[in-house]
């Protein structure tokens, strides 16, 4: 409604706070590629000037990564503001031709687990013939170039089961989310996911009918497509009788934590929705919550935790993922410079954005490599392609995990759990 963004838009004082923490300001120095600047539009359009091209690209460059959101002395929800913008523009605006057939090719497969499933064995074919060393050598159109490069290696996905019992007395019983690009291209993460809730004494409840979240969805417009997906998540997860949904994505925890506010005018689904997003947790949030039962065992590695920005910027943890992994014996645990810069990733900026996004990427894989850590650790999919990336770029490859993989490796099968 045009008062309720009003009111969104009114909460800006234009104090600039939000200018050093932009990453596109950082890029360019350009006032409307900054969060102020983008609210001044976001004014003028509300006012009665057209989304012309120019505009728009304003609004495509933003990142959508949250970081005015926490750098802004007045509350400004620029994530509801930046959202309800985007939705506009896929109603109101006419991209190019090109721009919408890579816009579909991207949501028809991302947010679709059984089509990247039947894509897996010609990707991993792909890499097996060595299509990765002859795409460096083409020179492919940007967007493509940036899908080939986010491709990670693939191995056999490792299988979760619908239901998993709990180690010695249950102390919660939780669903997860499988994910899309997680469950296909980063099923170990889930498994290890799954392999610690139950160390620590959780029944895990892992439906297999689950579907996309709409996360991808939500943070670039397409506002219907994620309804629909959030309403088949709500519905799937409440006949399941569990305490709480734990993720282990970054971006989907943040858009299934505004379930409330997305589906607030769906009838029917409004109070359903905001029941559902109250149960929702992060899994470290969660964990750390809990308190450790399960013995840990020595990881000896140096670990340089990234903060992928819907978890840190839109739901403000930090401190719990810090907190597992500080917990592990052994581990060294080093900050990065620039922490509240995102890595370029922002869903699927990296491919509708290449150019910024590998400025944005190549400045994070410097200040990873500074820490002189082993291992880079950081809680979303996206992020984990886009600085893998990065790094092999710069010559500096290392390995990267989820932080619930080291976890994982802490807490060894053969553990007598305590009770």
């Amino acid at each position: 409604m045009a008062s309720e963004f009003k009111e969104l838009l009114d909460d800006c004082v234009h104090c600039g706070f939000c200018l050093p923490t932009c990453p596109t300001y950082l890029l360019w120095g350009e006032e409307m590629d900054s969060p102020r600047g983008r609210i001044y539009l976001m004014e003028k359009e509300l006012e009665g000037e057209p989304l012309d091209d120019t505009m728009v690209r304003h609004f495509d460059q933003c990142l959508g990564c949250m970081a005015c959101v926490t750098a802004c002395p007045s509350g400004v929800q620029y994530d509801r503001l930046i959202e309800a913008t985007r939705s506009k523009v896929e109603q109101r605006h006419r991209r190019t031709l090109r721009d919408r057939a890579l816009r579909a090719l991207i949501f028809r497969t991302f947010p679709y687990p059984k089509r990247l499933r039947a894509l897996r064995p010609l990707f991993r074919a792909y890499q097996a013939s060595g299509g990765p060393r002859l795409a460096a050598r083409v020179r492919l159109p940007a967007s493509l170039a940036a899908m080939e490069r986010m491709l990670p290696p693939l191995t056999d996905p490792v299988a979760v089961a619908e239901v998993t019992p709990a180690k010695g007395d249950r102390r919660a019983r939780v669903g997860v989310l499988l994910g899309c690009v997680q469950r296909e291209f980063f099923s170990d993460v889930n498994a290890a996911t799954v392999r610690v809730l139950a160390a620590e004494g959780c029944e895990v409840v892992a439906p297999s009918v689950q579907g996309c979240c709409g996360a991808l969805s939500l943070h670039i417009g397409r506002e219907v497509e994620a309804i629909g997906f959030a309403k088949h998540l709500i519905a799937t997860f409440e006949r399941l009788d569990v305490e709480h949904v734990v993720v282990n994505a970054a971006g989907c925890g943040s858009a299934m934590k505004g379930y409330g506010w997305l589906l607030r005018d769906e009838k029917g689904w409004a109070d359903r929705a905001a029941a559902f997003a109250a149960k929702v947790v992060d899994v470290s949030e969660f964990l750390v919550a809990l308190g450790p039962r399960a013995t840990r065992h020595p990881v000896p590695v140096t670990a340089a935790y990234h903060d992928a920005c819907h978890l840190g910027h839109a739901q403000g943890i930090r401190a719990q993922p810090r907190a597992l992994l500080a917990g592990i014996p052994g581990l060294d645990l080093r900050e990065i410079a620039e922490a509240e810069i995102c890595c370029g990733s922002a869903g699927v900026y990296n491919m509708l954005q290449p150019e910024p996004a590998l400025a944005l990427g190549d400045r994070k894989a410097a200040n990873v490599a500074a820490t002189g850590a082993e291992v880079l650790v950081t809680a979303n999919p996206g992020c984990l392609m886009q600085i893998r990336n990065a790094l092999d770029r710069a010559g500096t490859p290392m390995r990267l995990a989820h932080p619930i993989e080291l976890l994982a490796e802490s807490i060894l099968e053969q553990d007598n759990v305590t009770t």
